[in-house]
């Protein structure tokens, strides 16, 4: 379910009313945690907090046209996705978050590779996303990225 939407209103504007609360507070919780440098835009028709071409000038090697992502929010049919690139790229991480998730959330944790999947909207652990948020900085992600994509 890809958002034609251009701007971060926009895309928020057009969700389903069951949605909204939990997608603004989610975007306001990533928004307040969020590392200096990192801008929030539209990517592949989601939320998507980047790395700008400021920044980082050789953008996403999958297309460098576009700003290097780092986390993305969407609306999908049956739930809500946060999608973090450093818990794809990074084991640590992704350890660590598994191993708190438990402590945070009533429900079972439901992801694949870097999607968090969240199902039950009164159940997200809006203080362990603000937490994640801030493990990585832009200077951490580049070099993270460029170690796990990036082809010698």
């Amino acid at each position: 379910m890809q958002s034609k939407a251009s701007t971060p209103e926009n895309y928020l504007a057009e969700l389903p009313e069951d949605r909204k609360k939990a997608m603004h507070q989610l975007r306001d919780t990533i928004l307040s945690n969020l590392p200096e440098g990192f801008k929030e835009g539209m990517g592949y028709g989601m939320l998507c907090f980047s790395v700008p071409h400021s920044i980082y000038p050789n953008g996403y090697h999958c297309d460098p046209k576009l700003p290097l992502p780092f986390m993305s929010l969407a609306s999908q049919k049956n739930f809500l996705a946060l999608h973090h690139m450093g818990i794809y790229a990074s084991k640590e991480l992704l350890d660590w978050f598994v191993a708190e998730y438990p402590k945070h959330a009533k429900y079972k944790l439901d992801m694949g590779k870097g999607c968090i999947r969240f199902k039950k909207l009164d159940d997200i652990p809006y203080d362990l996303i603000a937490e994640l948020t801030r493990k990585i900085t832009v200077q951490d992600w580049i070099t993270l990225y460029e170690k796990a994509f990036q082809r010698k």
